[in-house]
């Protein structure tokens, strides 16, 4: 047995950077993305940020040292009116445990609200509890969304041993939402065979009703061939029946290739049908919380302002 992802911490080193926001589109939204880091501590066996051109991508983790003062440039040298709403990250985890050293993301934050930029955060990390005061300050321009697979420590310690237990991420967002910062769960992806069925959905949905969470929602886990390495490694090791077998039914395939491979419609219907239904049940929104609208940037004079004195 491969088991792919399992191996001692990651090392750790700085880079810098030459850019630092960029065009993201994913589904029906499109925006903008930050992303601090570049590689990621969680080691979830279904990232899809694990590809060919990021082959350490466990097990080397390149902190942007610079970011915060390229995003003030940037900023700075906007050139249309208005920013759409930025995406904290979109390829890798913002508050994962080299934010503890490097402290990149909240000196980001503090860049983007600065400028008065909305913004979404994107983690599946406790360690954002220390930025509480920092979102709640800005907290009708900013929403802070969870990935939250699944409450089972079991299934967690197998797919995402680098995550924090759900117990421990829903008393965060509880605190969260109680200072009224607007928060969401992604439950994405969605398991086939794993986190797919009743108790475990209502397991993530139930804990989303009591800690606060306004929105929820979430998608099929899709397969390439690297992700069905580690994903028949999970299926071994959690002792799933004809797993391999199911699979393929559910995605049509003999062999994944470097193309996305999407489960088939009428089971991805019946999950998120399923998903949406429970959301719906429990009072919540069932949808991504897209309320944040483009904005009008704030110009300022980098020569006026220091950016070493702003971040400290």
């Amino acid at each position: 047995m491969s088991e792919l992802w399992y191996k001692g911490a990651p090392k750790i080193e700085s880079k810098k950077s030459k850019s630092i926001i960029h065009p993201f589109v994913v589904r029906q939204h499109r925006g903008l993305t930050v992303n601090p880091y570049q590689g990621c501590q969680h080691r979830c066996a279904y990232c899809y940020a694990t590809y060919e051109w990021s082959p350490e991508f466990y097990d080397k983790i390149y902190a942007k040292s610079n970011a915060p003062e390229i995003l003030e440039m940037e900023l700075a040298k906007w050139k249309p009116k208005t920013i759409q709403p930025v995406m904290i990250s979109s390829a890798t985890d913002c508050y994962q445990p080299a934010e503890l050293r490097y402290a990149l993301t909240g000196r980001c934050v503090k860049v983007l609200q600065k400028y008065k930029v909305p913004y979404y955060v994107f983690t599946k990390s406790a360690i954002i509890e220390r930025d509480l005061e920092l979102h709640r300050q800005y907290r009708s321009s900013c929403c802070i969304v969870w990935s939250i697979t699944s409450c089972n420590e079991k299934i967690r310690r197998i797919i995402e041993p680098g995550t924090p237990p759900s117990d421990r991420i829903f008393s965060v967002i509880k605190r969260f939402a109680d200072s009224g910062v607007r928060c969401a769960v992604n439950v994405d992806p969605i398991i086939p065979l794993i986190s797919d069925t009743d108790d475990e959905l209502d397991a993530i949905i139930n804990n989303c009703r009591a800690s606060g969470v306004t929105h929820v929602f979430g998608a099929i886990l899709r397969l390439r061939h690297d992700i069905w390495e580690r994903m028949r490694t999970v299926l071994r090791l959690l002792e799933i029946p004809d797993a391999e077998r199911t699979y393929k039914e559910i995605y049509n395939f003999e062999k994944p290739d470097s193309c996305y491979l999407a489960a088939g419609r009428a089971y991805e219907t019946r999950i998120l049908d399923l998903l949406g239904m429970k959301v719906r049940r429990n009072g919540m929104l069932c949808r991504f919380p897209a309320g944040m609208v483009p904005k009008k940037i704030e110009k300022l004079d980098l020569g006026q302002t220091s950016i070493t004195g702003y971040l400290a």
